[in-house]
């Protein structure tokens, strides 16, 4: 066995042709939105709704609005290595990486990569390990390595020379807020982030993230009606330009109105102490096709799938890794 781990980058535009591939992680917010009859229409306004609120937001030397275009593509990562003589390939993850068009001089300006992540080890993490942990429990229990491994694959592929042959920053993760956390309004407000969220007891994602090497801090855009949660490596007010993280912003706010309309298609704007909830009823649904119940399905088979052809053969070659037995390449 070779003690060495390598990572592999493809990438697949991601418009309103797109159709997710064999080896696409089906349960990803964008893959989701391109399956079943009205999947064109669905990506159209999607990505239609991400370009308004660019302009929205990016709305200085803009008087008509339609100045910029975000072109996104799907970054796909497999991990390869060797084990016993035989070369070994897998899915790792998916995120999304932004270019802004200028339509105005017609420059291309790079985005911030990461976006949306998808993972197909954070799965087993989740819908296999997790829940195997708790079964007869009389409390909630969660592994005291639970994400150790992804965590660790996580750190490296950012650091690998695969990563930062195609990217110059770090990347930047957003998603929703926790439902199982009540978040307070501060008095800290960025220009472009909007007014800052803070809460004292981290969710179990934020701590998954944290063993990723990423810090959170969530925030509230001008014209959102709740928080974000961003994770990230490095500074995240004063390490991307403003049109940078306006990118971000507009795509991820995008797909959770599509994806938690409850919270990010609310009709009242989050309160200075915020509980956020699946539950609530004040909402307007978007005209895009969602199944969330059909993806929290997907998502325990692709554990399922990722148990049976990734850790249970080749656990031990991982688990290596992670303990520093292998190196990057």
């Amino acid at each position: 066995m070779t003690n060495e781990i390598t990572f592999r980058l493809s990438t697949t535009t991601f418009d309103e042709d797109y159709s997710p591939s064999e080896n696409s992680r089906i349960t990803t917010n964008f893959a989701n939105l391109a399956r079943g009859e009205h999947r064109q229409q669905n990506l159209r306004n999607a990505l239609t709704t991400i370009d308004r609120r660019f302009n929205d937001l990016a709305h200085w030397d803009n008087p008509n609005r339609d100045r910029y275009t975000v072109e996104l593509e799907i970054v796909s990562a497999d991990l390869q290595f060797t084990e016993a003589g035989q070369q070994q390939q897998f899915p790792f993850l998916e995120i999304l990486d932004v270019r802004i068009l200028d339509r105005l001089t017609g420059v291309r300006t790079p985005g911030i990569v990461g976006n949306n992540f998808s993972s197909f080890i954070r799965d087993y993490d989740f819908s296999v390990r997790l829940p195997a942990a708790n079964e007869g429990a009389t409390e909630f229990t969660v592994p005291e390595d639970f994400g150790d491994l992804h965590g660790k694959l996580f750190q490296h592929f950012l650091d690998s020379a695969a990563y930062h042959e195609r990217f110059r920053t770090s990347p930047v993760i957003c998603i929703s807020v926790s439902t199982s956390r009540t978040y307070r309004r501060t008095e800290n407000h960025h220009p472009i982030l909007g007014v800052e969220y803070a809460q004292n007891d981290y969710s179990l994602t934020d701590e998954y993230f944290g063993k990723m090497g990423l810090q959170v801090r969530y925030f509230m855009p001008r014209g959102s009606v709740a928080p974000l949660a961003f994770y990230f490596r490095g500074d995240l007010l004063n390490d991307y330009s403003a049109l940078q993280l306006i990118g971000t912003i507009s795509t991820m706010e995008t797909f959770q109105k599509i994806y938690r309309p409850e919270i990010y298609n609310a009709n009242s704007e989050a309160a200075s102490v915020y509980r956020p909830s699946l539950e609530e009823q004040n909402f307007s649904k978007t005209l895009i096709d969602y199944d969330r119940v059909e993806r929290t399905e997907l998502a325990t088979k692709q554990g399922k799938y990722t148990e049976e052809h990734l850790m249970n053969p080749h656990g031990a070659t991982l688990e290596a890794f992670a303990a520093n037995d292998l190196v990057l390449a």
